[in-house]
Order: C-alpha cells, then structure tokens, then sequence
C-alpha cells in the first residue's frame, strides 16, 4: 500500500466525542493526530461507513474545545482514520469565509 502522508503522526491519547446521526455522541481515544487529521480506536462496525462525515470535539478540557467536521477515510480493524475538513465558521472545503485555506 502506497503511503501518502504528507504530515508526521504523534501518538497521544485524548478523549474526542464524535457526533453523527447514525451513531448519535460517542466518546473515543484517540491513537494518534496530525496536521491533517486523527486516529480514533473504536470497533468499525459501530461507526459510519468510509465518506462519511462526522463531528468531533476533544474532551477533558478547561475549556470548550471547537467542534471540527472530519470525513472518514479509512476503516481498520481496530478504528477509523479521520480527515480534518473543517473548523469552526469553516466550510466543508477546509477555507474560511476569507476564501484563506484552514490552517
């Protein structure tokens, strides 16, 4: 399988609730984020299907986190790879209201 990262993983584990109406709130590790998304350890069968897209917010915060939109891009035996598409007053496109790439 071909890798086509273009950003370095760190593993670290936090808490993220992901919202979807399939599965409705769920809290989930994560196994590892980058720049451009994150990997969540969950059982797949109980998640939505790859291209799907969900909301995710870390927890255990001292403060509320922003909510990002991420599609799923890949499913693994045990959990899902997420992709970053938006953030908070972003579009689904990854670009603000500025038309400026999300960073």
């Amino acid at each position: 399988m071909e890798n086509r990262r273009c950003c370095v993983r760190q593993a670290i584990s936090v808490n993220v609730k992901i919202t979807h109406s399939e599965i409705g709130e769920r809290i989930v590790e994560t196994k590892n984020i980058s720049d451009t998304g994150l990997f969540v350890i969950v059982n797949p069968k109980d998640m939505p299907e790859v291209g799907e897209i969900v909301q995710g917010q870390v927890q255990g915060m001292h403060y509320e986190a922003p909510i990002v939109k991420m599609r799923i891009v890949r499913i693994e035996r045990d959990g899902l790879a997420l992709e970053f598409i938006a953030f908070n007053g972003d579009d689904e496109k990854g670009e603000n209201n500025e038309g400026n790439k999300a960073s």
